[in-house]
């Protein structure tokens, strides 16, 4: 008709700023959530840094805990810290230059010995080790029953057979004992290959309390955590540029076909 006109309205353009403001909010948002992400990403690095060190084990000595090329990371602690069942990483010029892996069995006070019964025994009391391959304790060489001075530690590689640990050093002066002084970090998983977190050595638990799990697992969460809402508020703004492209195309064809 000549006196009217006809309004065509798309759905999504209108004059009014109501329509744009779910997308104004949804900028907002990814912005947040980006800047969220890296505090957290960064964070839980800096973190991990300050209190893990990473450490390559050059030999088979912890097998099959820890195999020989392992990566590992090893929170670092005071020496007086360490508790029987400990996996740690210790400095003693009287066996090497270079830090080395052991397993903390006994520490001072205690008397060790092996193997009747092919068990461990400290303060008489049979160890349970599960973390040993299969006939591994039994195979060990004799360990004579043995008092470990105080503020020293008896270690034992997990590979018994053929570690070269305080069952090689016997003879010397402190009896195969090594100062807690000596011990840098406590050794929390192995990364490369991804094996995961060292278990809890249970069989010590009827002797004390265990040492408490480092804070590994918090320290993956947030950088995972951040990881994710920086891929996420980043992939927010092309996302929702191909979604209003593909929302405008189905509209006008929508529109053409009134």
């Amino acid at each position: 008709m000549s006196g009217q006109s006809t309004t065509r309205t798309v759905p999504g353009n209108g004059g009014s700023g109501a329509a744009r403001a779910p997308g104004r909010a949804g900028q907002r948002l990814s912005g947040l959530a980006v800047a969220l992400g890296t505090v957290l990403f960064l964070g839980g690095f800096a973190w991990g840094a300050v209190l893990y060190r990473p450490y390559t084990v050059p030999t088979p000595s912890m097998e099959p805990t820890i195999g020989a090329g392992d990566r590992v990371l090893a929170e670092r602690i005071d020496g007086g810290d360490v508790r029987r069942g400990d996996v740690v990483v210790f400095t003693d010029t009287t066996w090497s230059d270079l830090p080395m892996v052991k397993r903390v069995v006994a520490v001072g006070g205690d008397t060790v010995s092996c193997c009747q019964d092919g068990k461990l025994k400290v303060n008489g009391e049979e160890i349970d080790e599960p973390y040993l391959a299969e006939g591994t304790a039994a195979e060990s060489g004799a360990i004579p029953e043995v008092t470990v001075p105080k503020g020293r530690l008896f270690l034992l590689g997990d590979e018994r057979s053929g570690s070269l640990d305080s069952t090689a050093h016997l003879t010397d002066a402190a009896g195969g004992t090594v100062s807690r002084g000596a011990v840098q970090a406590r050794v929390d998983a192995v990364v490369w290959p991804m094996n995961g977190m060292i278990e809890a050595p249970t069989g010590f638990e009827q002797l004390g309390a265990l040492s408490s799990p480092g804070p590994l697992r918090t320290v993956v969460a947030l950088v995972i955590a951040g990881a994710v809402l920086v891929l996420g508020g980043a992939a927010y703004g092309p996302l929702a540029k191909w979604a209003g492209a593909s929302r405008g195309r189905a509209d006008a064809r929508a529109a053409d076909a009134r």
